[in-house]
Order: structure tokens, then sequence, then C-alpha cells
């Protein structure tokens, strides 16, 4: 085929329901190629990042019996309902953490930096497509043609993956997903928040926690999870989707326990792509400290910075309709000098109940890339940047990389997610 047939191809292939509730992309004619030496780069990520989630877990439990400094649980418990509190504490849920990870990765000159990792992840049904569709072109995607199937239903072999409304642009691909699943061994339904007595034994949890009230069957899975009946992933510990966990990582009190828990090797390799993020604390500092790498004695000094001096990205770390889909998200240099101290002081006096970070901010490297609209004759050229997204599997002792999907965003674009005029494909 020529790199036009092939784009009709895909165009061709979408399912009659699409993928996303009233969301459109531009279609590419051949699979995002990985920069040489990133592919196994990618394989050893994952490994990390279960790493890294089963300390952030061992490190709030720690805090919680007072092992480790008890302002971190304080930190992460911040903001949260009481009786979620007490459940991912007392339900037997230690050690576990999300089945799937999937980090949110920027593409730089020297390699790539981790944006954040998303625990509740959108984008396997979708990314399952695309390697399934590209691989039928003749194109050799990451992870093979059925990588992302075969990843989740190793993890999840039946059971009920749960959307609720907020998540509902979602669910025509989990749908896609179950239906392909079924096709070999019919164990999956897709089914909405409603309260329900006819819950099977596993559960994979499209919904987010900060809206448990606006989930009815919440309440149904938790009784299921404490009796025993019902296994469900993500598991429902809100402290694990904290963002605040990457200014946790570069803390110095807290380096001798991630250098214990990572391992040297993993703790140095994730230093190199975990992008140095700070707890936007207003707690006052001693007459003789600053900041560190601000050198600032005071987020009054940081609100007067320069455009040129604030390379930074301020967000919300979670539990909020806000701390997903780049709501949220402040870019510091992008804002004029008013605009970005309100913004700060907005953020240090909502401390209390819901803490943000603020984080170096790393520009996109660009790349070339074709596209093609359905209206068009012919493929159009774009200059954009990469946000990879690699779907990693989690079991008992290792990590599976089942694909990953590649959204290409215009040069102008400096947060970078799906959005109409963005190109999505596999990787390759």
């Amino acid at each position: 085929m020529s790199p036009l047939e092939s784009a009709r191809a895909v165009r061709a292939a979408m399912p009659e329901g699409g993928l996303f509730q009233e969301k459109e992309w531009r279609i590419a004619p051949a699979p995002f190629l990985l920069p040489d030496g990133l592919a196994p780069e990618l394989d050893k990520l994952g490994y990390r990042l279960m790493l890294f989630l089963r300390a952030c877990d061992q490190l709030y439990r720690q805090s919680v019996k007072g092992r480790q400094p008890t302002w971190v649980a304080d930190l992460l418990d911040a903001g949260k309902p009481p009786e979620l509190l007490a459940f991912q504490r007392e339900c037997g849920l230690a050690g576990d953490i999300p089945r799937v990870i999937r980090p949110d990765l920027v593409l730089t000159e020297d390699g790539f930096t981790i944006a954040e990792i998303d625990s509740v992840p959108g984008g396997i049904g979708l990314t399952a497509w695309l390697n399934k569709t590209y691989a039928g072109l003749g194109f050799d995607v990451l992870g093979g043609a059925d990588g992302m199937l075969r990843g989740f239903s190793e993890i999840l072999p039946g059971g009920d993956i749960v959307v609720s409304e907020e998540a509902a642009t979602y669910r025509p691909e989990m749908e896609w997903l179950a239906g392909e699943l079924n096709a070999t061994s019919p164990q999956w339904r897709v089914v909405d928040g409603s309260a329900r007595d006819d819950w099977q034994q596993r559960i994979y949890r499209f919904f987010e926690l900060f809206d448990l009230a606006n989930v009815p069957a919440s309440s149904g899975i938790m009784d299921g999870v404490r009796s025993r009946s019902i296994e469900v992933t993500p598991p429902f510990k809100p402290a694990l989707e904290e963002k605040l966990w990457f200014a946790l990582f570069w803390l110095k009190p807290l380096e001798d326990f991630w250098r214990r828990e990572l391992s040297e090797r993993a703790f140095l390799a994730l230093q190199k792509v975990i992008p140095y993020t700070w707890l936007v604390d207003p707690a006052p500092l001693p007459r003789h400290a600053v900041l560190p790498r601000l050198e600032a004695h005071s987020w009054d000094e940081v609100a007067k910075f320069s455009q040129k001096r604030r390379n930074f990205i301020l967000k919300v770390s979670g539990f909020s309709e806000r701390a997903w889909g780049s709501r949220g998200v402040v870019v510091a240099s992008d804002l004029p000098q008013k605009e970005w101290q309100t913004e700060l002081e907005s953020a240090l006096a909502a401390f209390p109940s819901q803490p943000h970070i603020l984080q170096v901010f790393h520009t996109g490297r660009l790349f070339d890339a074709e596209y093609w609209l359905p209206e068009n004759a012919y493929l159009q050229k774009m200059r954009g940047r990469v946000r990879l997204c690699p779907y990693f599997f989690v079991g008992e002792k290792t990590t599976q990389l089942g694909g990953a999907l590649a959204t290409i965003c215009p040069d102008d674009k400096k947060l970078l997610h799906g959005m109409r005029d963005a190109i999505l494909v596999p990787v390759a």
C-alpha cells in the first residue's frame, strides 16, 4: 500500500461505534518509530515503575505505623474521606498496586522524562485496536498485534470493567476491548457505575476515587473486597494516585528509603527520568535554609521569579476532578507575573486539603509526522512533540509491555495530550 492507502485503510477499519465518545484524531499512515536505543529502556522502565509503586505503598504503610515519618501519610491523606482512608489501611490491600501501569513520557533530545504515572489510564482499548490494525497492514508494532489483549487478559482472566459516567468518553474503547477478549473466552462485560448484586469475581475499576459519591456501585464493590469475594484493580488506594510521589522521591530525608527499596541501580535510573519536583508547602523555612535548586528562601520569592526563571509546571496532586486530562495544570512561564503569583498563592492556600506540586518542565523534542483527514485526497505534514504512553501489565514479579500509544501534538502546544489536532498512532 501507499502511505495514503494505509491511512485510508486505518480509517476504514474503525469500529462502527468509534473508540472514544465524540472524540476524533488525525490518522497517520504508519506507526511512530522509536528513536534509536529507546526500546530497551522502555522494557526496563516497566519493572522499575513496578518497584517504585510497591515502594510507595510500603512507605505509606510504614508512615501510618510510625516506622517512617508520619508526615508522609498526613500529606497523602489530605482531603480524603475518612471511610476511604480506613478502607485502604485495613482491607488486606498491603502490597497491592495497579495491574496496569501507564507512565506519560515526554520524548526529549536525550531520551525521555516521565510527566506522571496514570494508575487509571485511558487508551487501553484504543492502543489494542491501533496495534491490531497497523500490524494487519504489515507494520512491526511494539508488543505485537495482540500484545495489549494478551497483557490485559493475563492480569485479569475475565471479569467486569466498570466505567463511571465521568469516564463515559472511554466506554467505547472498553466495549471494543471486551468484544475482542470475548471472541476467544467470553468472560468479560462492560458495566456502568450502577449498584448491582451479580458482580463477577474480578473487576477492572475505570473510575476515579474522587468520584466515588457518583458511583453507586462502589460501596458494593468495596464490600466484596472486604469479604474476599471480589478482586479489584486498580485497588482502592487513593494514596497511590497522588502526583506528589515524585516530590517525595526527591526529598533528602527519604533518600535512604528509596535506595533500599528500589535497589541502587533502579534508584539512579529513575533519577534520570523523574523530573525534579517540589511539594508546594507553605511551611516557613529556617532562616538559613532555601528551597532546593530554586535557591529561594520562600515561595513569595518564587512568585516573583521572572518568566525566564519559571521553567515549571504547577499542578494539583490528586483526588480532584482537575487532576486528570491536563486539567489543573499551569505552565508557569506562559503566565504574566500577576497571574503566576495568583496561581502559586492559590496552590499554597489549598495545601491543607489539596496539595499541589511544582515540577521542572522539559521541552519535548520535535519530530516530523504525516497525517490524513478524510476530507483530503492527500497527506499533510506536521511538526510536533510526542507524548509516549507505554502500557505495562504487572504480574507477581515481572511486567509485560503490551504496546505503546504515541500522541503527536502540534509544535505550538506545550501540554501534550489527546486533542482534535493531535495524531494518535501506535509505536514501532
